[in-house]
């Protein structure tokens, strides 16, 4: 590295850095109970997840809120950066990758498919211009390599991506590395996909409250999921504000709960 990073270890563990939903939690101007309780599992930060894989950290999509996730769980160095989707609560923190060219001494290998890859450049093209640079660190400086349905290879550690639907216009990759997978942004699972998810043992999954919605599974409809795929612990994310963990929480099934920011799961 040309520069030594402040950070934490955190192999071996699956960190949920942001378990809300796209206008995160509380909601501004909202009044509900969850968005004014004092309670921390009800502050939710838009969703994004960190790997501590052997070779080092994969983060799961670049959330408005990165900056505040990484400084609250004292993380200071990310090795590579995976995407599920294009939507803008999952890659608007892509400046924030700005500072690990210097801690890496190269560019930050991001991994996206094709539709991730247009929507960052099109948001974000002054980190791809041909135009001469003023200076180092002006702009992120990365890496872009192209993620289909096949297994990779990415820091010591095999990447199964899992195609999900979001909604009937949106694919979304959902990941698994060993027994643990992340589905975030979920309102489908193709049968084909329920096969990479065969044997898995924590779940973090999609459900967004209680009342059905378009392009996410409802609380309802992600235990009958979460009961399919028999992973003996789910953990639900992107939250909206109508599920207050105090009220939902103890009302789940055995082995699900609702995930909360900063929540660490071991990887097996």
């Amino acid at each position: 590295m040309s520069k030594q990073p402040v950070t934490t270890d955190i192999r071996g563990k699956l960190i949920l850095l942001g378990t809300g939903t796209s206008v995160g939690v509380p909601a501004i101007g909202c009044g509900c109970d969850t968005c004014q309780s004092d309670n921390p599992r009800n502050k939710r930060t838009r969703s994004s997840a960190i790997f501590g894989l052997p070779e080092g950290n994969l983060l799961v999509d670049t959330s408005p809120d990165l900056h505040q996730q990484l400084i609250r769980e004292k993380i200071g160095i990310v090795h590579s950066v995976i995407y599920t989707h294009e939507h803008s609560d999952h890659i608007m923190g892509f400046d924030d990758l700005r500072l690990f060219q210097f801690y890496l001494g190269h560019p930050v290998p991001v991994y996206c498919n094709e539709t991730v890859e247009q929507r960052l450049r099109m948001a974000f093209d002054y980190a791809f211009s041909d135009r001469e640079v003023t200076h180092a660190g002006a702009a992120p400086s990365v890496d872009l390599r192209r993620v289909s349905t096949e297994p990779i290879d990415i820091l010591g550690a095999t990447v199964i991506p899992i195609p999900l639907k979001h909604g009937p216009y949106f694919d979304v990759l959902g990941f698994r590395i060993g027994n643990v997978a992340y589905c975030t942004d979920v309102s489908h699972i193709p049968e084909s996909s329920f096969e990479l998810l065969e044997g898995v043992e924590v779940l973090v999954l999609d459900a967004l409250r209680k009342d059905p919605h378009p392009t996410h599974f409802s609380i309802d409809q992600a235990i009958e999921v979460a009961a399919r795929i028999g992973a003996k612990k789910t953990w639900f994310t992107h939250c909206a504000c109508k599920v207050n963990y105090e009220v939902v929480n103890p009302t789940l099934p055995d082995g699900i709960e609702i995930g909360y920011d900063g929540l660490q799961i071991d990887l097996s």
